[in-house]
């Protein structure tokens, strides 16, 4: 009897064994499963972060043509005046006549880029306009290269800087790829490099082309410029001061632009000149030492269509000024001769304006104008004046 209790009770115990093991045994077993996969996922993110394509992309672009992108410094040829330490002086003020001369630090100001192996960069005419300023690219590897000469372009705000290579020998310039901005979508990648805020070298941005053939006025008053510029590139990469002649990039590292101006008045809203017109200025540039374009030699103000009905004249360029000697005044044009056709082109405000025709001109083209003139009487008359074209001076 006594072993058939027993009996009972073990069968019972390893009853209640079974069924406590069939019971959180799945769970646990879930449980160690888990454990598991986490370790991997732990390991795995330990080892490895995942890039995704569009990353991998601008990764690339930029290990390529970072090197190839350099920052403008400039330097002031006078002298300015510093302190004396005095122990005795009230609030770091100095006393009179304790005052030394150093030279002024060079500061970052502007970006471009390697165009030639022999030492040409491109960067923005306006990073590069003031005649008293000693320049100096920084290339990779924080290299300085003394600029030797400034090739500025009279017609876009364009510049080219001339250093030699051998000023650190057994180093290299890496030229970057030129693209084709006449193949240009609007909503496709876009990537600036460039030294932002004239503090923050080979900073890069990611941004789309917001707008193709747009036409500005950049510079500022305060900055001693203002410059109408047609045909440009919008972005929505971020462009800050300090980004100027720096590169803006397509997917394939491509520079199909020169960024060269901001909006001030809206956010995310950058400019670039295309690459396309570099190239011409660099070709002419090669050919001729200079940058040999065509010149006409006026400044004028268009006249709008309702502009034009309100005041009982023709739509078209008002010439306000003429340059001396320039094609236009061996041809005769005058200021307040109103330009209403050039080649039968009709002129438009921002449309087709007298920049738009003549920078596709070369130097030595005979073009034909049409002029709105008045005389004393105030009596207007219109005629065909043509015109050879001259070579713009060089800035």
């Amino acid at each position: 009897m006594k072993k058939l209790v027993a009996l009972l009770a073990v069968l019972l115990i390893l009853l209640g064994v079974v069924t406590i093991a069939n019971r959180y045994i799945p769970t646990l077993q879930e449980f160690l499963r888990s454990s598991q996969k986490e370790n991997s996922f732990l390991q795995e993110s330990q080892t490895s972060i995942k890039v995704l394509p569009q990353e991998d992309v601008v990764i690339k672009v930029v290990e390529e043509v970072g090197p190839s992108v350099v920052t403008i410094a400039a330097q002031s040829t006078q002298q300015q005046l510093l302190p004396e330490d005095d122990p005795f002086s009230i609030f770091g003020i100095p006393f009179p006549n304790q005052q030394r001369s150093a030279p002024v630090e060079p500061q970052d100001i502007g970006s471009g880029f390697i165009v030639t192996s022999d030492g040409l960069v491109v960067t923005n005419k306006h990073v590069v306009n003031n005649p008293q300023l000693k320049y100096t690219v920084i290339a990779n590897g924080d290299k300085r290269y003394d600029v030797q000469n400034i090739y500025r372009d009279p017609l876009n705000d364009i510049a080219i800087l001339k250093i030699n290579p051998r000023q650190h020998p057994g180093t290299s310039l890496k030229p970057v790829k030129l693209g084709d901005s006449s193949k240009l979508k609007v909503g496709q990648l876009a990537i600036a490099i460039g030294t932002a805020l004239g503090e923050f070298r080979n900073t890069v941005t990611t941004g789309v082309i917001s707008g193709l053939g747009r036409g500005i006025i950049a510079g500022s008053v305060f900055e001693g410029y203002i410059e109408e510029l047609d045909n440009v590139i919008q972005t929505d990469a971020a462009i800050n001061p300090g980004n100027s002649g720096g590169p803006l990039l397509n997917s394939a590292g491509e520079v199909i632009g020169v960024n060269t101006a901001v909006s001030q008045a809206g956010q995310n809203i950058g400019f670039a000149l295309p690459i396309n017109t570099i190239k011409e200025s660099i070709r002419n540039f090669n050919e001729t030492g200079q940058f040999n374009r065509a010149f006409l030699g006026v400044s004028y103000r268009m006249i709008s269509r309702a502009a034009a009905l309100r005041n009982d004249v023709p739509e078209g360029a008002y010439i306000e000024t003429v340059v001396e000697n320039s094609a236009a005044a061996k041809a005769g044009i005058q200021p307040g001769d109103i330009i209403t056709k050039i080649d039968g082109q009709e002129l438009r405000a921002n449309k087709r304006e007298i920049s738009t025709i003549i920078s596709k001109k070369k130097v030595g083209d005979t073009i034909t104008l049409t002029i709105y003139r008045e005389d004393e009487e105030g009596n207007g008359r219109i005629f065909e004046q043509k015109v050879t074209l001259g070579q713009a001076p060089n800035q």
